[in-house]
């Protein structure tokens, strides 16, 4: 397989500079440019999605895009076994409201069942963003699962970012501030006058809303003053960890801020009072011109692309950044303007990006139209959301749990960026995946699920003719066309060394003709798992 080095994009060339602003895209608008469309927004395209949209205006489609999805159920307990019982909650019943803590490994599998639960609710995302922007406020606001070990605490966390996707960032700062999944992350939950904590005044200020860019000139003063205002910010751990303001341990004094804050003083306040000084501090930072332009960087390098020049950043971060500030830091308006411009449909950008795990392997299970099969159980689902979730760790992304507050590198460590899901372990983990999907699936206990390479052909528009057939696969799987030498070859893993085209089209034919006999059968889904492990182990098929 070839490296990505080795890919003939202009997306990987250091010093580009494209041209394209956030003017409206007027250029075509064509399956290509829906797919691109579609791979960036949800975690890739299920083949009837590719088909709705492709009957629709690139205005309509950027409108269904931005469409809010149903809320879904609960996670419920699937993990009951030999080895583990709820004493709580029957097999099958929600553990959302049962709060106990004192068995470890009943909390650890409902950690995990609520990790299952929400890589099913990326799986059957409809034809909306709304998965993929909750996972990017959970990139932008990480926390760990693990480490807070109070799965309905984490619930109620994703919850909130479901809430406000698509709404309003400063009532989404608000909120996740007095969080108390996020309260015991960053040890506010401890935060008192006597012992300051500063990490979540830190993190508020350098990680989620002012950012460590050159117009970032917050000091030490202002993190120790932002930690004050902040103090008595609680929990309480008898009742379901329920948020609590303390007055008693609340700093009532005076809080004076820098001249990056305009020389902000947020007067002290005794009692039950003190609790509101918080909303004044989250004002004095969204006062600042910095913090939309930090948001519409940190958008641009999730949904576009890794590097930002010095063009990219006239010509779109500080146009999407006024739209945030006069917009009063609604979402929504953003990503409506930025899928709809110029810049986001130059050819520079389409598969410019290397996909994470989460686009790697949910991409290939929705856009190959993988189903779980008709006998699965319910606790068979979960031993295959749980061997996703395991996959999806060796090759550097474990759901719900970043390896640190600052989210997944491949957002924000420069200068390596998305090139970071790329090392010798996490390319050979990928390439064992997708081979296991085409010739032996993910397995559970009593029952394997895999690629229906069969089905997936005869939902296209010509599996019967080969050249017809690899372009059609290439446009859906690949983020733009490779060398025709590639394709030439996966034409003749099919025409097995026959140089007449009507050799795979008399086998297709004499299948349809005859599905049960396992003699025809096997003719060509052997010739097509060959094509596919061929496909998938392609240095293009990483890029998005």
């Amino acid at each position: 397989m070839r490296s990505i080095a080795d890919l003939p994009s202009n997306a990987y060339d250091v010093g580009r500079s494209l041209a394209s602003g956030i003017e409206p895209y007027t250029g075509p608008w064509g399956e290509k440019q829906v797919l691109h469309l579609l791979r960036r927004t949800l975690f890739g395209p299920q083949v009837d999605q590719i088909n709705m949209f492709k009957e629709m205006t690139m205005d309509e489609a950027v409108d269904r895009l931005l469409e809010t999805e149903q809320d879904p159920q609960p996670p419920l307990n699937h993990y009951n076994d030999e080895e583990i019982k709820d004493p709580e909650v029957p097999l099958g019943e929600t553990w959302i409201d049962s709060y106990t803590r004192e068995d470890s490994d009943i909390t650890g599998a409902r950690v995990v069942s609520l990790k299952t639960w929400w890589i099913n609710n990326v799986l059957n995302q409809g034809p909306s963003l709304h998965e993929k922007v909750i996972f990017f406020w959970h990139n932008h606001l990480a926390t760990q699962s693990w480490d807070v070990f109070w799965p309905n605490l984490t619930y109620h966390h994703f919850e909130m970012l479901r809430r406000h996707a698509f709404g309003n960032f400063k009532d989404l700062i608000k909120e996740v501030t007095l969080d108390p999944h996020m309260l015991l992350y960053l040890n506010g939950a401890l935060n008192r006058e006597e012992a300051p904590d500063e990490n979540y005044a830190r993190e508020l200020q350098e990680l989620f809303c002012i950012g460590k860019g050159a117009g970032a000139k917050f000091t030490e003063g202002d993190v120790q003053a932002a930690a004050r205002v902040l103090t008595g910010h609680s929990i309480d751990w008898d009742d379901k960890g329920k948020y609590l303001f303390r007055p008693y341990w609340h700093d009532a004094g005076d809080k004076q801020f820098s001249e990056f804050y305009d020389g902000a003083v947020i007067k002290g306040r005794e009692g039950e009072d003190g609790k509101e000084e918080y909303e004044e501090l989250i004002s004095i930072l969204f006062k600042t011109s910095e913090l939309p332009r930090f948001i519409a960087r940190k958008l641009y390098r999730f949904f576009v692309y890794s590097d930002i020049d010095d063009e990219t950043e006239r010509l779109v971060i500080e146009p999407l950044a006024e739209i945030f500030s006069n917009n009063n830091y609604e979402i929504k308006p953003v990503l409506s303007v930025l899928f709809r411009s110029a810049h986001f449909f130059d050819e520079a950008n389409r598969g410019a990006m290397i996909k994470s795990p989460l686009d790697f392997l949910i991409g290939l299970w929705r856009t190959g139209g993988i189903l779980m099969p008709e006998e699965a159980s319910p606790v068979n689902e979960h031993e295959i959301r749980s061997n996703m979730l395991w996959s999806m760790g060796t090759q550097g992304l474990e759901v719900l749990d970043p390896p640190n507050v600052a989210g997944y590198p491949a957002y924000y460590q420069f200068p390596q960026y998305d090139k970071s899901w790329i090392t010798t372990n996490t390319i050979t983990n990928r390439a064992l995946m997708t081979d296991s999907f085409v010739y032996w699936g993910f397995w559970s206990r009593n029952l394997r699920t895999n690629l229906d390479i069969l089905a997936h052909l005869k939902a296209l528009d010509h599996p019967e003719d080969p050249i017809k057939l690899v372009d059609e696969i290439c446009i859906k799987h690949l983020a733009y066309d490779p060398d025709a030498s590639i394709k030439s070859r996966m034409v003749g893993i099919l025409l097995s060394g026959q140089q007449n085209n009507a050799y795979w089209t008399n086998a297709w034919y004499e299948y349809l003709d005859a599905p049960n006999d396992e003699m025809k059968k096997n003719t060509v889904e052997l010739r097509l798992k060959v094509m596919f492990q061929f496909l998938f182990q392609l240095s293009e098929y990483h890029l998005v």
